[in-house]
């Protein structure tokens, strides 16, 4: 059995062309009952890199996977580039399902959706109001408008004073940005690891070693974001109505090291049953990005029996 290449797609999202890769399970994989699953990729990330390696895996045991690059971001439409809409990331999610609804090989009753990162606030948001996505996991979920707000917590918090001043700075570029045209960028990751502040949050280094080295780089993968999108991110709460996705079943899956493993936590807490916090031991928060060794099979076992063994459907 050979893995199979996946197919480049386009569907639209509020009107802007969205680019996935459809992972198509190879002949001789286990039947799912045409079950699938969109799949997310973290800020600043494409498709190609962790969502890819987790629809290559979903794939290889039988389910149909969907990874996509965000609006904006990748492959994907959009202006101005890298542009951080949280509201516009989660539709990007239910648009994505629409699209599956739309293939003869997908069962529209089995749609599954995985967020990783920033995706695994931005799915779980998604999947409050969209019902069609039947079970929801996150791999490192984190909810970015709270570390707008806050920081990470507690290396990298942040006073409501510097908040303000910050977001203050952001509504400065969008007056410039109307006058020029021209869209202000602010780097998130350094091109150099020296230039990573002392005391600055492990995801932040660990993020270098990634997305900068050949473990991770990729050409569509900028890591930097428009600056005004910093006032589209600030009141956005991925987690807030997380109890809205019961009773479809929840997994977060978090590294015990993971500096965002208390937003897992914390969601997982405020949801209702059927949900569960999945911990892997020894692990950060960029490490479950290509470490799949343990949340690859956790994954496979709660989609099958979710979306494959589970009988009932709403």
């Amino acid at each position: 059995m050979s893995p199979m290449a996946p197919e480049k797609v386009h569907f639209p999202s509020n009107g802007i062309d969205i680019v996935g890769e459809l992972y198509l399970p190879a002949s001789g994989s286990p039947s799912r009952k045409n079950a699938a699953i969109v799949i997310g990729h973290p800020s600043f990330g494409v498709k190609e890199q962790a969502a890819g390696a987790y629809a290559r895996a979903l794939s290889d045991a039988g389910f149909i996977a969907l990874a996509f690059d965000a609006a904006y971001q990748g492959e994907s439409g959009g202006l101005p580039r890298m542009l951080e809409n949280p509201f516009q990331r989660a539709e990007d999610a239910r648009a994505a399902v629409s699209y599956l609804t739309t293939r003869s090989e997908v069962d529209a009753e089995r749609i599954g959706a995985l967020g990783i990162c920033a995706s695994g606030g931005y799915v779980p948001f998604a999947a409050q109001t969209d019902t069609r996505m039947k079970a929801v996991a996150t791999v490192s979920g984190a909810d970015f408008g709270r570390i707008v707000r806050e920081g990470l917590k507690p290396k990298g918090s942040i006073t409501r004073e510097q908040l303000m001043e910050q977001l203050a700075q952001a509504n400065a570029l969008r007056t410039i940005e109307a006058k020029d045209g021209e869209a202000r960028m602010v780097v998130m990751t350094p091109q150099e690891k020296s230039a990573i502040p002392e005391g600055a949050p492990d995801l932040i280094k660990d993020a270098w070693d990634y997305y900068m080295t050949d473990r991770g780089r990729h050409p569509r993968s900028r890591q930097s974001w428009v600056g005004r999108s910093m006032d589209l991110c600030a009141n956005f709460d991925a987690y807030r109505f997380v109890d809205m996705i019961s009773p479809r079943p929840l997994l977060m899956i978090a590294g015990e090291k993971a500096d965002t493993k208390y937003f897992s936590e914390e969601a997982i807490q405020q949801a209702k049953e059927p949900k569960e916090l999945f911990v892997v031991e020894g692990k950060s928060h960029v490490a479950l990005y290509d470490d799949l060794s343990e949340t690859a099979p956790k994954l496979l076992d709660f989609f099958a029996k979710s979306l494959v063994e589970e009988k009932s459907r709403l």
